[in-house]
């Protein structure tokens, strides 16, 4: 099981990276640091300035929005960060959003979610490889552009950097078609609620995806699986669970409209469908106090690991969930990174 630390620093009003705990990841082992964005700070520029004080660790996205940037612009950030870094370091982790921010913060069409990550991938993967000028003809996604507004004089272009090998192109989803298209096309994938059944809820759509993987893609056996796995070293643990339940609610119940909605979709699929309904409810009729009470205890308990070290290191099986790969732990206290480290090395016979 491999480690990664996830950094929660893209919804604050504040940018702060926690960079002695980044270092302290790296030091014990640490296989990633990944970063996000929503409608603040960026994803990718953070990556920029944690080559510069890491040495080996690998630096992922989880994730980059599609909608706010091009594919080529994607994979222009992903070639000069890799190349910054020393090479072989770089994931970018992609993810559709939802419509509310693709329409309302990026202001482009919604179209198809599924279309928009396979032209997306296609494309990125076309830049990498600079065997053509780039060419796509996809249903979301065509290159040379063409349509309204274009005055016919775009060029097929290869990228003058030549990239460093080993960019990854990781796919996060939760839904049935994104999820087998990570499988058929992607290096890992980013599962949103994977849980201790998640193989057998997607399992066949992986199935689906690893049946078309091409012969160019890495081999299946390298396909990599992360898990969220939130963890704090406390003598109070219903107090670290209802410190939690805030931004639970707030995903489940408010990022996305009431047809569009991953995070609750993805509280269903881990068997809290009536909890996860009646969080929007209350949420999207004002009632934010309602749906925060409304968020279950065993839910955020079951997704992370609180309370003393011995409990942590008592419960930390339940978190080994079949078919996942590794873990991105959720902290940036130094003490909690290094007994993840200590767990883990018990669990390989590395102690």
């Amino acid at each position: 099981m491999k480690l990664a630390l996830g950094l929660e620093v893209y919804n604050k009003a504040q940018l702060n990276l926690p960079i002695e705990a980044i270092k302290a990841a790296e030091q014990c082992g640490y296989h990633s640091v990944w970063t996000a964005e929503a409608y603040g700070s960026d994803a990718l520029s953070p990556l920029a300035y944690l080559a510069a004080h890491t040495k080996k660790i690998k630096l992922g996205t989880a994730v980059i929005q599609v909608a706010a940037r091009t594919p080529a612009s994607a994979a222009m950030s992903a070639m000069t960060i890799d190349a910054l870094a020393g090479g072989n370091r770089t994931i970018i982790g992609l993810g559709v959003s939802g419509p509310q921010i693709v329409e309302g913060w990026y202001g482009q069409p919604w179209g198809s979610p599924h279309h928009w990550l396979r032209d997306y991938v296609a494309i990125m993967r076309k830049v990498f490889e600079r065997e053509h000028p780039l060419e796509h003809a996809g249903a979301q996604l065509r290159l040379p552009f063409t349509g309204t507004g274009s005055i016919g004089e775009g060029k097929a272009l290869k990228s003058i950097l030549h990239p460093t090998e080993g960019i990854q192109i990781w796919i996060a989803s939760g839904a049935p078609l994104n999820t087998a298209l990570a499988a058929e096309v992607a290096d890992g994938w980013l599962p949103m609620g994977y849980g201790p059944h998640g193989l057998a809820i997607h399992g066949k759509n992986l199935e689906k995806g690893f049946s078309k993987r091409a012969a160019n893609t890495v081999p299946r056996s390298e396909f990599q699986l992360f898990t969220n796995l939130t963890v704090e070293i406390t003598e109070n643990i219903q107090e670290a669970i209802n410190k939690r339940k805030p931004m639970t609610a707030m995903y489940v119940g408010g990022m996305g409209s009431e047809e569009h909605n991953f995070h609750r979709d993805s509280m269903s699929r881990r068997g809290f469908t009536d909890q996860a309904k009646t969080i929007q409810e209350r949420w999207l009729a004002g009632d934010k106090e309602g749906a925060i009470e409304a968020v279950p205890d065993e839910y955020i308990d079951s997704g992370g690991l609180f309370g003393t070290p011995e409990r942590i290191r008592e419960r930390y099986p339940l978190t080994i969930h079949e078919g996942a790969t590794g873990q991105i732990i959720r902290s940036t206290d130094v003490a909690t990174i290094e007994l993840m480290a200590d767990i883990i090395g018990e669990h390989s016979g590395l102690e």
